[in-house]
Parts: structure tokens; sequence; C-alpha cells
């Protein structure tokens, strides 16, 4: 499974309340919180943003609130992949229960600007700033997650295997 966009690049300790602002959670429709999604740290995103494309952050990314919204508001809004030099440890294990694919590599966030192109292979790890011509490896995901992932995240892996 590979993923390839453009970068979007943001900082250290981007919380949960900047990913989707509280003022959006009273609405659980993907779809709708896809609309607000970074609208706090970056209003350009969501009239931006491409099925496909990359976001890049550096430490601490999805802090804060342990809400399921944001990383549900990150990969509706078409982001196919995060990648970040660490991740708050809740956002981290919501992301994967959601299906939606996220890196640590610090070599590759520090390597990695705003609007270079990006390709990810998650079997492999391996990241590589088109752009630039430069490849990082990131630790792959193990078998079981990339299967997690593929499904679409947790539920729809379990409905799939038949356990409802």
């Amino acid at each position: 499974m590979k993923a390839k966009g453009k970068a979007y690049k943001y900082g250290n300790n981007v919380d949960t309340d900047v990913i989707i602002p509280a003022r959006y959670l009273n609405s659980s429709v993907a779809s709708e919180l896809a609309q607000h999604c970074m609208e706090d740290i970056d209003d350009t995103f969501t009239k931006t943003v491409e099925k496909g494309d990359i976001i890049v952050a550096d430490k601490n990314f999805g802090c804060g609130s342990s809400r399921e919204h944001a990383p549900i508001a990150i990969k509706e809004s078409g982001i196919s992949c995060v990648i970040a030099k660490t991740f708050a440890r809740i956002f981290y294990r919501n992301s994967i229960n959601i299906g939606l694919p996220i890196l640590e590599c610090p070599d590759a966030c520090d390597n990695i600007e705003k609007g270079d192109e990006v390709e990810v292979d998650f079997e492999t790890g391996k990241i590589t700033n088109l752009t630039k011509n430069i490849e990082f490896q990131a630790e792959p995901f193990p078998q079981f997650m990339q299967s997690l992932i593929e499904a679409g995240g947790l539920v729809a892996y379990m409905v799939k295997k038949g356990d409802k």
C-alpha cells in the first residue's frame, strides 16, 4: 500500500483542538468535521487539500484531548498519511483504529517542506521526498496494523473478519 501527495508542514505540539476545533464537535459526521480540519492553524488547508496529500509535522502531533474526531477529520479531508517526529500516544492509537496511517520519522520531517511531493510505502516504511529526490526510512507497520489500515480501521477490520 502506498500514498503519494503534496506535503502540508506544521510544527511542534499540534493539538487536537487545532486539528478540529471544539466548537465543531457537536457533529460526528466525518464530512462536516473535515470542512473545519486545521482551520485554526492553516485557513487555506480545506480549500487546497487534495485526496492523497500528506501532513508532515514536528514533535507531539495530536496532543491534547483524546477525541477520535481529530484523526477522523484528517482522514476525511483527503490526507493519506501523517508523518511526524513523534505523536501523542492516544492520537496514535485513535489514528490506527480509524485507519489513518501515521509514521514517525524525524529525518523525513526535517527534510520535507510545505508543497514537496512525497511518496510513502507502508509495507517497507520508505518515505521519498520526490521533489528533492531524498529517501528516508521509518519503521514499517507490522502486518496486523497494515491489515487494520487497509480495511479502513478496527471496526471495518472486525466486520471483514466476521467478528461483528
